[in-house]
């Protein structure tokens, strides 16, 4: 039987190297770092057969005075099963209670974010945020859109 629990937690450095390890953080030591407000963070924790496995985790931030996804991931193999969608809706809500009215981010799978209403903008319309732009692989070997959700 499959159990699994989505919750808050405040283990933010707890999900650092899980986004690390489904490829959606960048560990190169000369990137820019970008001063980051930690605004709430999820995660999904597989609970089948007394397993306790970190599976999915999402992180609302602002910076700038603009509210990001800072990182959102869910295990290859649980992928496809909606798992996702439902930690963005969490943060989502979470922007919508704290009076926010847009959400960026920059996405490497930008049509799983569309499905939700977030859409493509230039680079040039959004804030000046996001360490994909001083990143080595940026417009090398990853191509990710930058998008907004307004709300």
């Amino acid at each position: 039987m499959i159990n699994f629990r989505i919750g808050e937690t405040d283990e933010y450095e707890k999900l650092v190297p899980f986004f690390i390890e489904n490829e959606l953080e960048f560990t190169e030591e000369d990137m820019e770092e970008v001063p980051t407000d930690i605004v709430k963070c999820w995660e999904i924790v597989d609970k089948t057969d007394g397993k306790d496995e970190l599976i999915g985790g999402f992180v609302l931030a602002k910076r700038e005075g603009e509210y990001i996804c800072d990182g959102i991931a869910i295990t290859p193999e649980w992928r496809g099963t909606n798992l996702g969608k439902a930690l963005l809706d969490k943060g989502i809500e979470e922007v919508r209670n704290q009076g926010g009215n847009r959400m960026y981010l920059v996405a490497r799978a930008p049509g799983f974010f569309r499905k939700s209403g977030f859409v493509t903008i230039g680079r040039e319309e959004a804030p000046n945020f996001f360490e994909c732009f001083t990143c080595p692989q940026y417009k090398v070997s990853c191509n990710p859109e930058v998008m907004r959700l307004d709300i």
